[in-house]
């Protein structure tokens, strides 16, 4: 007697309705893009201009995050800091006091991995699947839907969520799980840091002995010393333009997540500690909401350069 060929456990359907929680810099072309790929989009932000102005791009205006999340099969927040989500997702009119169970909750902002892992529970607790998802690329990637996206969670749920995540990026790696998408997030804003640093000192060393920056911004850009911090970034610095793509102030909060799970894990992070302090410096000079390229000028003033 031939044994029964096992049927194929059927495939979760395609989210299709996805709220969409904070509408800044990042979150409106996100949200966008998402409209673009076809997904049923409600926005929500605190400021209802922005609300507004996601409507006019073909999105559906919500006026509550209770009204946004309604329905939903996925719902994405990215709003500024570990308290904020903390508000948006536990509070009393939050988003895990109206989601149905089973609904994909994805927490794209940059935060701490224990907050990340704490909401996780919670959110699972309440038959909820919480991923942690954070992004960069910036505000170009978000715009060309091309954000490096670093996913902590289950793998099932992951892969629930890839159709909406691959609307707005275009590497999008499960990392571990819960809080290990914030973990890595954190090692980015490091290395970023670390080059815009090194960028900014390369830049006045350069100019201090009348090199032409671009020509040598070239030259360098094709050997080892190339990066896209370097391609992206170093026009603008050379230029000194720091219209914000992404502030001083947040990349200065971003540090902080670093050293601080740097001291809960006992590892010394040289490096992340002096750019912490630089970038800190930076914000305590009032240039907080420049963009965080502006390092260049906290060189310029340490070596006594008058800004151009």
């Amino acid at each position: 007697m031939t044994a029964a060929t096992p049927t194929p456990p059927a495939e979760e359907p395609r989210p299709s309705r996805v709220a969409f929680i904070g509408l800044g810099t990042m979150g409106m072309p996100m949200a966008v893009n998402l409209v673009k790929a076809g997904f049923q989009v409600t926005g929500y932000n605190r400021s209802p201009q922005k609300t507004e102005r996601f409507a006019a791009q073909g999105g559906a205006a919500a006026d509550s995050v209770a009204a946004a999340v309604r329905g939903a099969d996925a719902v994405i927040t990215i709003v500024p800091d570990s308290p904020d989500v903390e508000a948006v997702l536990l509070g009393a009119d939050g988003v895990f006091a109206h989601a149905a169970p089973g609904t994909l909750v994805i927490d794209m902002s940059t935060i701490r991995p224990d907050t990340a892992r704490a909401v996780a529970d919670e959110g699972a607790a309440r038959g909820l699947r919480v991923l942690d998802a954070p992004v960069s690329g910036g505000e170009p990637g978000a715009i060309e839907g091309t954000l490096s996206i670093m996913v902590g969670g289950a793998e099932a749920d992951v892969q629930a969520a890839r159709p909406v995540l691959e609307a707005m990026g275009s590497t999008v790696v499960r990392v571990g799980p819960s809080g290990a998408g914030q973990t890595v997030k954190a090692a980015n804003q490091l290395i970023v840091a670390g080059n815009i640093q090194l960028v900014a000192e390369a830049l006045v060393f350069l100019e201090a002995h009348g090199v032409d920056t671009e020509r040598a911004c070239t030259v360098l850009g094709g050997g080892l010393a190339g990066s896209t911090v370097l391609n992206r970034k170093g026009p603008a610095m050379r230029e000194r333009s720091f219209q914000p793509s992404f502030r001083a102030e947040l990349h200065h909060k971003d540090l902080g997540i670093v050293t601080a799970a740097a001291r809960e894990a006992g590892v010394a992070l040289p490096v992340a500690t002096l750019v912490a302090q630089f970038m800190g410096a930076l914000k305590a000079q009032g240039h907080g909401d420049l963009d965080h390229s502006a390092l260049l000028l906290l060189v310029e003033r340490l070596s006594g350069r008058a800004p151009r």
